[in-house]
């Protein structure tokens, strides 16, 4: 009977490494993070006077919005990415984003959060990013790190421009800087 309990269980390990495909390998490895940006939030920036502790007073998600998370979050699914530590920037439209990617409640970080508002702290804002990045993949383990942000922190960290839902794999070093980067556009 341990035979058989041992030959089922590496039966279905060849199948879940048969079904990895190259991003979910990726991001089992302390290399790499998938950061996104959050789904569409019709305008830009946020009314005056908004409080992040109030979703109210915020820019959020638009159900098209809604509907593009869960279309990243399927289609991650479909990479075989199983289990991933979601982390978000505290707004509003962020953390619905990663929660509604299906891996659990998004935390989030203001590791993460916006400078739109203080351009002058792009740079400050750069370095706590990557001194998140260092921690988190420390305790990430295999689980995949996906980062839900806004625009303007991937286009400082990394340099590119991304639509709304969009992914970029980034290949990281011990410091948490970019090396490499590749963009997937949202799944329609």
């Amino acid at each position: 009977m341990t035979k058989l309990i041992a030959s089922i269980f590496c039966q279905l390990m060849l199948i879940n490494s048969a079904n990895a495909s190259e991003l979910s390998e990726q991001l089992a490895s302390p290399n790499y993070v998938l950061i996104m940006r959050h789904a569409r939030a019709p305008g830009i920036g946020d009314p005056d006077r908004f409080s992040l502790d109030d979703c109210g007073t915020q820019r959020n998600l638009s159900d098209e919005g809604r509907e593009q998370a869960r279309k990243v979050g399927l289609w991650l699914h479909q990479q075989n990415i199983q289990s991933a530590l979601v982390v978000s920037s505290p707004w509003c439209r962020t953390k619905e984003t990663g929660t509604l990617l299906n891996y659990g409640t998004a935390q989030p970080d203001s590791a993460l959060a916006s400078f739109f508002d203080d351009p002058a702290s792009a740079d400050s804002a750069n370095i706590r990013l990557e001194q998140f990045i260092v921690n988190a993949v420390d305790q990430k383990h295999r689980r995949a790190l996906i980062l839900v942000t806004h625009e303007i922190n991937i286009e400082r960290w990394i340099g590119v421009s991304v639509a709304a839902a969009e992914m970029v794999l980034v290949h990281i070093d011990a410091h948490g800087k970019p090396l490499s980067h590749k963009v997937y556009p949202r799944p329609e």
